[in-house]
């Protein structure tokens, strides 16, 4: 059962931010995954590093690695979090990218928040580089895959 304290509303019913002032500092780690489907020849594109606006997945990466880096300034009642680790990785499938993005840190509230905007980013990253050989794009599948936590050591 969750911890019925740790809200984002007053008493009176106003926004916000969560007291983790009293949580202990562990090791949290979350990764989102995400898809955009794209036409094919827009995916040979990709990987045969053919369009105007260069390479599309190296670009994608670093505009989600800064992504996740600013996730407290996009997101209102997010936490502002040192992170430790930001990994985008993708995957060149028939019918699209997938798009794989783990966040680390040492802190005391979690990094999904974080994961899922790095993969937003890169997939709309992805979107803007491609769109004008590529009208039917569709973002889709933008979900947390997994979080953990564990002590420091």
């Amino acid at each position: 059962m969750s911890d019925p304290s740790l809200t984002h509303l007053r008493e009176d019913g106003s926004a916000a931010m969560v007291d983790v002032s009293e949580k202990p500092v562990v090791r949290r780690e979350a990764t989102a995954k995400g898809f955009i489907e794209l036409q094919a020849a827009t995916i040979s594109a990709i990987s045969e590093g053919e369009l105007p606006k260069g390479d599309v997945l190296a670009v994608a990466r670093i505009a989600g690695i800064q992504a996740a880096k600013k996730t407290a300034d996009l997101i209102p009642l997010c936490h502002q979090l040192p992170l430790t680790k930001v990994a985008v990785d993708f995957e060149i499938r028939d019918d699209g990218v997938r798009i794989i993005a783990t966040v680390r840190t040492d802190a005391k509230t979690g990094v999904e928040m974080e994961a899922l905007t790095a993969v937003s980013t890169a997939a709309l990253t992805i979107y803007d580089m491609c769109k004008a050989i590529d009208k039917a794009m569709t973002i889709r599948e933008v979900t947390l895959a997994e979080k953990s936590k564990a002590p420091l050591t």
